[in-house]
């Protein structure tokens, strides 16, 4: 059971009124005390005006205000009890053998406040016949007020748990969303971890092979696409999200040098809605597909390759489809079951990004080969 023994409501939002003016608070509090008041005073005074009493306007609200704004001095020290001895937890009880105590000093305060302040306002025409001496007013307001004054010291108490609870709950809430993000991040960084090595190695492999075999003209274009390809990918290396466009842009690098490789042998299409090219979707989130469909699929068939992306608006979302004619799924292969990183990571960053507004799906095509969709929302980013 989660233990309270200290003060446990510290949050403090980052920046606001309350923190560039620490004063405006009390202020705040003042004016809340005095508008009670006002709404207190305001019925009596009517009920008195109808039954034909001439009770000034002015004493009879100067009263209810001062009255009720004589807890304002008071409301610090019961927040800092309710802070520093909290009714809840394993000492509760402990607390509440404080509290009534305290209670009963900060009504006794209060009731000689309001006490003053009728024999020094002496709002009702009346007064005359009534006592004036303080003490015997003041023992009767103690008596007549004490369950009163016990509403308004437990509703400050339940307000001051209210707001730090409140405070708490954003404070656990901002942190929820920083660890989503870095979590979200340290995924796409492990994508490029993983994308950089493997992709490197395999193409310097191939472009010495290509110097060997004297195909110097294809080398350096090779070269050249790499250059590229790690320039875009430095670009936007900070980017959670980058429009379709610019992942198309990367895709297409990718692709080029994967062509050089794979010679005549692959074959690339893409079907763009205009519509989606500024569509934001997560950053590579193309690439781990597309070598998965090179690897797994065209890699290990010996007929000619083809891959086709496509892109669409469907049902007011994102539809990202990635098809290739390579050698399909094994069967009953599924996803948590296989070892590819990539998709892993990518399905990850999906859930993080977009939680249930998302949707994965990777089967095998009735014609042959693999296909992958991908449904996020769309959103498009705003100029």
């Amino acid at each position: 059971m989660e233990s309270f023994e200290s003060p446990i409501y510290t949050f403090e939002p980052q920046s606001g009124p309350f923190q560039r003016f620490p004063g405006l608070k009390w202020l705040v509090v003042v004016g809340v005390w005095a508008f009670i008041g006002v709404v207190y005073a305001a019925p009596i005074y009517m009920e008195m005006r109808s039954e034909g009493m001439g009770h000034s306007i002015v004493k009879v609200f100067a009263w209810g205000i001062i009255t009720w704004a004589a807890w304002a001095p008071l409301t610090p020290l019961m927040v800092l009890m309710a802070r520093r001895l909290p009714l809840v937890g394993s000492r509760w009880k402990q607390n509440l053998a404080i509290h009534i105590p305290a209670f009963l000093v900060f009504s006794a305060l209060h009731s000689a406040a309001a006490v003053a302040t009728v024999l020094t306002i002496r709002p009702w025409d009346n007064m005359e016949s009534s006592p004036t001496d303080f003490w015997t007013r003041f023992l009767s307001r103690m008596k007549g007020a004490f369950g009163a004054d016990l509403l308004v010291y437990g509703g400050v108490v339940g307000v001051c748990y209210a707001i730090d609870y409140y405070q708490k709950y954003r404070e656990r809430e901002f942190m929820a969303t920083q660890l989503e993000a870095q979590l979200a991040q340290a995924q796409l960084d492990s994508l490029r971890m993983q994308l950089h090595p493997h992709f490197l190695f395999n193409t310097l492999n191939g472009i010495v092979g290509l110097v060997r075999d004297h195909k110097n003209e294809t080398a350096v274009n090779m070269l050249v696409g790499l250059s590229d390809l790690l320039r875009h990918a430095l670009e936007h290396s900070d980017q959670q999200e980058v429009e379709l466009k610019e992942e198309l842009s990367f895709t297409k690098l990718y692709l080029n040098i994967q062509q050089m490789r794979f010679s005549d042998r692959l074959q690339i299409a893409f079907d763009i809605d205009p519509a989606t090219s500024r569509a934001l979707v997560p950053n590579l989130l193309l690439q781990p597909l597309l070598e998965n469909a090179l690897r797994h699929g065209i890699g290990r068939s010996a007929k000619e390759g083809s891959i086709r992306i496509t892109s669409k608006v469907e049902n007011g979302s994102l539809l990202i489809l990635v098809s290739d004619n390579g050698a399909g799924l094994p069967q009953n292969w599924q996803l948590k079951s296989g070892n590819g990183i990539g998709l892993a990571n990518t399905v990850a960053r999906l859930q993080q990004l977009y939680g249930e507004n998302h949707r994965f799906d990777i089967r095998n095509r009735d014609e042959g080969g693999v296909e992958v969709e991908v449904v996020m929302p769309l959103r498009l980013l705003e100029i």
